[in-house]
């Protein structure tokens, strides 16, 4: 799948937060309806058999809880893409990536060998299954890792043993750090530390372009790869590097260098790199330091300011606003402003982004926000992913057009405004910004709830707690300072502040697991998810004024 992906260190988040955000877009010409949903461990396969490459793998018995958002239509698989599990490691699967031909020499793709001939008869050949994928990774890994790194262990071991039909990025994280793992041929693989004090951009092309093979092999402090990935480069002659002092470039040795990537893939990063880093360098004419066709813009950089998640959702939108490559944009001509690939695609599918809070206790410490279908019109929402069930309105995606769950009702809009990009963009942001306002608050007023729970302790209902966040949270869309008073009115006996310090990681689920804490954030989000619908719908109802206003058949005369 085409996508983007930025990863935002802890000490350049706006919070604190480590934040991994990516883009899931369908293939050109197809749409892919998603789901936002939790999976219990009941739920969960011990037998798994891809639909795609037909491997199959036992799973552990013992998995953990997990939000995931897969397809709506499961003919191809789940493709879970991104999710939360108990011990608050967040991973998003996949970033597809571009590869070389002297590295898919070395270690070809593990594809599915169709059987030949019939079964039972002398010349009958078996079917061959292929490796695992984006198809594959969410399920198999996530349930099963308790840190960042585990992750990338976990996906490395499998990678390895079961070997993979395509090129893929893959984040990891966890409150502490984020982990970048990226594939190399059919079974190799490398993996990076996102350094805290820096963020990443991966627009479809392999990124790191610069890694420690010593650190990797040995003590894995920010590097970690497949065991024989040293001798894999240097049988294959794979190392560019020209001098022996310089450090080993995997951008240069594993990824492609073709002029498709200068109309795809580089652009992208070019243009969030560009908003993020405005002050650092020249990003325009003829003396830039780096232009949408360079080939060395840096994988991982320090930005101007801290991060936020407005920030990150703009960059994922973007269409190359204020340059001549803005397809709704005055600049340029019809030639500059259909030149390059832009993030914000019509084809997306989802965005999740997601933030792992060290200064929120362990079992509301994870937020995935989420957006539905093309990112320049649509709005991202803040929902706890710690919870048992999520809202029907962004779970209960059907494969059929309708305006009643989140992901269509996004295409309808999306769709209509593009015709009247114009007319109806003052209409879209202000749903943005009232949209992202009430996330925020909603976010703020049932953190205090949660810090406040001895309440409940002090003889107050869980059902009746539930009902207190969900008007708490309904009041965001109101009164805020009604909110702040209903909250102070609460007598607080006891908090549950205690595993906001470090905690091992296996402890980390039993805290998660709090009953009644996910009863306030389930009820949060479901009032969230109704404040959403009233928004969108209202959305809905102007555009399409606005645009059936400026048809082609209209007339300047009424029979009234």
């Amino acid at each position: 799948m085409a996508c983007t992906t930025i990863l935002v260190g802890k000490d350049v988040s706006y919070d604190g937060s480590t934040i991994i955000a990516r883009n899931e877009d369908s293939a050109n010409g197809e749409f892919n309806p998603k789901r936002f949903i939790v999976v219990k461990p009941s739920e969960q396969p011990r037998h798994y058999r891809s639909v795609i490459s037909h491997v199959e793998l036992e799973l552990p018995d013992n998995p953990l809880q997990y939000s995931a958002v897969p397809n709506a239509d499961a003919k191809d698989g789940i493709w879970g893409e991104a999710g939360v599990n108990e011990a608050n490691v967040a991973m998003s699967a996949t970033e597809t990536l571009t590869t070389n031909e002297r590295v898919l020499g070395a270690d070809p793709m593990v594809e599915l060998t169709a059987a030949k001939g019939t079964a039972g008869e002398p010349e009958y050949e078996p079917e061959v299954p292929g490796g695992i994928g984006e198809e594959d990774f969410l399920t198999i890994v996530l349930p099963y890792v308790t840190t960042a790194r585990e992750g990338v262990a976990r996906l490395g071991a499998l990678l390895e043993q079961y070997g993979t039909y395509e090129m893929n990025g893959v984040a990891f994280g966890d409150a502490s750090e984020i982990w970048w793992l990226e594939t190399v041929g059919g079974h190799h693989w490398i993996a990076k530390r996102v350094p805290d004090e820096a963020y990443v951009t991966m627009p479809n092309q392999l990124g790191i372009d610069e890694f420690d093979l010593d650190d990797a092999l040995g003590d894995q402090e920010d590097h970690m790869c497949s065991a024989d990935l040293a001798e894999f480069i240097e049988t294959n002659h794979l190392d560019l590097s020209v001098e022996s002092t310089t450090p080993f470039n995997p951008r240069d040795a594993f990824g492609s260098h073709s002029d498709s990537d200068h109309v795809y893939n580089t652009p992208r990063a070019w243009f969030m790199q560009r908003f993020l880093n405005p002050y650092d360098e020249v990003w325009d004419g003829p003396d830039a330091d780096h232009s949408p066709d360079s080939d060395d813009i840096p994988w991982a950089r320090q930005p101007d300011r801290k991060i936020t998640i407005e920030d990150v959702k703009y960059v994922l939108s973007s269409h190359y606003q204020g340059t001549p490559y803005d397809p709704y944009g005055k600049l340029g001509d019809e030639h500059t402003r259909h030149m390059f690939r832009t993030i914000g695609i019509n084809r997306q599918s989802q965005l999740a982004v997601i933030q792992i809070r060290p200064y929120q206790p362990q079992a509301s410490r994870a937020i995935q926000w989420m957006a539905y279908g093309s990112n320049p019109f649509n709005a991202l929402v803040p929902f706890y992913a710690n919870v048992d069930t999520t809202p029907d309105y962004l779970a209960d995606t059907t494969t059929r057009v309708t305006s009643e769950n989140f992901y269509w009702e996004n295409r309808i809009i999306a769709a209509l405004c593009n015709s009247a990009f114009a007319e109806t963009a003052n209409a879209v942001e202000r749903y943005q910004e009232k949209i992202g306002g009430m996330g925020h608050r909603m976010v703020t007023v049932t953190d205090e709830q949660v810090a406040q729970l001895g309440s409940i302790a002090a003889g107050v209902e869980a059902d009746s707690a539930a009902d207190t966040a969900v008007s708490l949270a309904d009041s965001a869309d109101d009164e805020a300072s009604e909110a702040d008073d209903d909250i102070d009115d609460i007598e607080v006996t006891d908090d549950i502040d205690n595993d906001i310090q470090p905690m091992e990681p296996g402890e980390i689920p039993t805290a998660t697991r709090n009953g009644e804490v996910r009863d306030i954030l389930a009820a949060a989000n479901q009032a969230m998810a109704d404040q959403l619908k009233a928004q969108t719908d209202e959305l809905l109802d102007a555009v399409l004024y606005t645009t059936s206003m400026t048809m082609s058949n209209g007339f300047n005369r009424s029979d009234n």
